[in-house]
């Protein structure tokens, strides 16, 4: 879906959504019933849910890593649930950083599985019960899924880009809300307002009139030293690549050449071998992001690895204690779930 993705659902309605309305009015009623009737297995262990209203990329990812490391200083020990995208196993699997592939497992979770053991599956219960008897996880950070309806979440924090915000508003296929935000803010415990700008304010109010709490937080590139003063052909294949290319150049990096694939896009060769040529010519240095390079991993050759700087980001709270706020408050959930049986 988010591979797909087009760009009217990101700019002001047009003839297209009113096109689509019917179509979106029905996914929208089919949407909001399931996540209000669908039976949610309980499972024995806090689930803190790191989701989006919208397909695309939010920034979920280095959230969900960031609130990891913050549960290992509380020493909990965390595991991550993850459908996987694209990813080829039937039964649940724990994820081999060092040996799987991303078209095995998904690129999202080679990186989460780099901060703590990841399991990937459609069925989020049969992973968290795996993680915790086998691997005696503790405490559950699930990647996605908020809409899925099938698992018990004790917290869902709800990360909004603040530059696209909710798009057009409009539900699929005639925008990218997954469901209602009526609908979803029924489910969502807080918000998280991730980046600069003011595409988000609207629904941050409409959270704050629904009491919910409302946290803001940023990404920041590692090894700025790496980058800075030094020309690319920057290349991403994610959710929003011009996120990259921003973030590339406010680590020093000059972005000469820009090229965008679709979001979770495997790269052929000759795909590689352009790139790499065009780089060659122009005198610059390849660049992507660590979602890329995790793809990248076992479809590249060594020598084009080898030329390739990976830009890695992290997410960065405004309020240092917000992490820890978050985590005690699936704790004392899940408490109070176990109270009342």
């Amino acid at each position: 879906m988010t591979s797909e993705a087009p760009p009217f659902w990101w700019e002001k309605p047009d003839w297209r959504v009113l096109a689509l309305s019917p179509l979106s009015a029905a996914y929208a009623v089919v949407a909001g019933r399931r996540m209000r009737r669908a039976p949610r297995e309980k499972v024995e262990a806090p689930v803190l849910c790191v989701g989006n209203f919208t397909v695309g990329g939010t920034g979920k990812t280095p959230v969900a890593i960031a609130l990891a490391r913050q549960a290992k200083r509380m020493q909990l020990n965390p595991g991550f649930l993850s459908r996987g995208h694209g990813g080829s196993f039937g039964e649940p699997h724990i994820v081999d950083a060092h040996h799987d592939a991303a078209k095995h497992v998904g690129d999202e979770p080679l990186l989460l599985a780099e901060h703590a053991p990841v399991a990937v599956t459609p069925n989020r219960a049969a992973g968290a019960r795996l993680l915790k008897q086998k691997l005696g996880c503790d405490f559950l950070i699930m990647d996605d899924g908020f809409q899925s309806a099938r698992l018990h979440i004790d917290f869902a924090l709800v990360v909004v880009d603040a530059r696209y915000g909710i798009g057009n508003g409009r539900v699929i296929p005639g925008g990218p809300l997954r469901a209602n935000i009526v609908d979803q803010l029924v489910f969502t415990s807080a918000l998280l307002k991730m980046g600069e700008g003011t595409a988000a304010d609207a629904v941050v109010r409409q959270a704050a009139r629904a009491g919910r709490p409302i946290f803001e937080a940023h990404t920041e590139p590692r090894a700025r030293k790496r980058f800075a003063g030094k020309r690319f052909l920057a290349f991403a294949g994610i959710g929003h690549p011009d996120k990259f290319f921003r973030t590339l150049s406010e680590a020093g990096g000059e972005v000469v050449l820009a090229k965008s694939f679709p979001d979770h896009h495997f790269y052929a060769e000759d795909e590689l071998a352009e790139l790499a040529a065009t780089a060659k010519r122009d005198g610059l240095r390849l660049a992507t992001t660590a979602k890329d390079a995790a793809r990248l991993r076992h479809g590249a050759s060594q020598e084009f690895l080898e030329q390739l700087d990976v830009l890695e980001i992290d997410a960065v709270f405004e309020l240092d204690h917000a992490p820890e706020r978050i985590i005690d408050e699936t704790l004392d959930a899940w408490r109070q779930r176990k109270l009342r049986g």
